[in-house]
C-alpha cells in the first residue's frame, strides 16, 4: 500500500480515536452528575436509569471500537495494515474507507458470515 494511503488511514484512525476518547470523558462526567441521584417519581427514576443504562451500553461498544482502532494503528506500525488475515491478499481501499479497522477482505468476510449462518441453521435444526 502506498505511503500516502497508509498515512491517510493513520490520520483517520487517530482522529476517530481522539473523538471517542473525548466523548468518553464527557459521558463519564455526565454519569457522575447523575450518580446517587434518586427521584420521588418512580417513572422519572426509571427514565433516568434507562438513559444511564443506554449510555453504559454505548460506552461498552465504543470501548470495543477503541480497542480495534488501536489494533489497526499497531498494524499500520508493523506494516500489516490492509492485508487480509485470512487470505493475505490486499484489502480494497474502498472497504478500508468504509471500515478502517477491518482485518478481512470482503470475500473472506462474506464467506465467514455464510459459514456462521449455515452453522446457526444446523444448530437450530438439532
Amino acid at each position: 500500500m502506498e505511503k500516502e494511503v497508509v498515512e491517510y488511514f493513520r490520520n483517520l484512525l487517530l482522529s476517530q480515536l481522539e473523538e471517542l476518547l473525548s466523548e468518553g470523558k464527557r459521558t463519564i462526567v455526565s454519569i457522575q452528575e447523575h450518580e446517587g441521584t434518586s427521584f420521588a417519581d418512580p417513572v422519572e427514576q426509571a427514565f433516568v436509569d434507562q438513559h444511564l443504562n443506554m449510555k453504559f451500553r454505548i460506552k461498552d461498544r465504543e470501548s470495543k471500537l477503541i480497542k480495534k482502532i488501536r489494533e489497526a494503528l499497531a498494524r499500520i506500525d508493523d506494516g500489516t495494515f490492509g492485508i487480509c488475515e485470512i487470505c493475505e491478499d490486499e484489502i480494497s481501499t474502498a472497504r478500508l474507507k468504509a471500515r478502517p479497522v477491518t482485518t478481512q477482505c470482503i470475500e473472506c468476510k462474506q464467506r465467514g458470515e455464510q459459514w456462521e449462518r449455515i452453522t446457526e441453521q444446523k444448530a437450530q435444526m438439532q
